[in-house]
């Protein structure tokens, strides 16, 4: 499961998809305040090139951008915001949420926490390091994650959520340094993002199966909501 979670089967895959889409151009949108180039703005340039990776339409990208950056004459007021707590049997996450009206979103992630445990700031986020988090796929047979890691400056690397990737992880400020790097050793990128790495994960052999579920289905409930960006959970594997 990895310190990021993630739908699994196919509809849930399909039903990703789009919400992808939808939560890249908010990604896109809140990047451009600072430029419309991704050539001087590197962390619109990181989205941009998620977005091309998992052919999100030309259109959608460049609307997002010029909508982002007030050349559309559109006003765009997205804030980041975290919500920390627990999963069912003490599973700890975290829910970052990109929200156009924070007065909408709280109430929702109160009533979504309520088989779980919504806590206050810090509650959770103690136990998970803030990272830099690329995946990144072989460019030929034979690349060695372990090497490349090294050479372009990563902390670690574990196995990616794509068949045959690698997930790299960096310091926070290193991120788009070492995304970079990547492709001179051997590593086409896939996706590069901030995140959260659960320090202490919960091994899932201590939960029951029904436990598991429960968890499962907690956290796909999460993920529905249209203002969460991303859910990182303390469940190892």
């Amino acid at each position: 499961m990895g310190a990021q979670w993630k739908a699994k089967g196919k509809a849930a895959a399909a039903d990703a998809r789009g919400k992808l889409f939808g939560r890249l151009a908010k990604d896109i949108m809140v990047a451009a305040r600072n430029g419309a180039d991704p050539a001087s703005n590197s962390k619109l340039r990181l989205v941009v090139e998620q977005a091309r990776k998992v052919s999100m339409p030309k259109d959608t990208l460049e609307r997002a951008i010029k909508k982002g950056a007030g050349l559309t004459g559109e006003t765009v007021n997205f804030e980041h915001v975290i919500y920390e707590g627990f999963a069912p049997h003490q599973v700890p996450v975290m829910v970052e949420c990109l929200t156009d009206n924070v007065k909408r979103t709280a109430p929702e992630m109160r009533v979504l926490f309520r088989k779980g445990q919504l806590g206050a700031s810090g509650s959770v986020s103690w136990d998970f390091l803030h990272v830099g988090m690329i995946e990144a796929e072989p460019a030929a047979a034979g690349a060695d994650p372990e090497l490349a890691a090294i050479e372009a400056g990563a902390q670690e690397f574990e196995p990616g959520e794509a068949e045959g990737s690698t997930l790299f992880i960096t310091d926070a400020t290193d991120l788009d340094l070492v995304s970079r790097a990547l492709p001179a050793h051997g590593f086409n990128v896939l996706s590069a993002k901030l995140g959260y790495k659960p320090k202490n994960p919960v091994d899932p052999a201590r939960l029951e199966p029904a436990q598991l579920e429960e968890v499962e289905s907690f956290l796909a409930a999460i993920d529905a909501n249209d203002d969460v960006q991303n859910v990182f959970v303390g469940l190892a594997g």
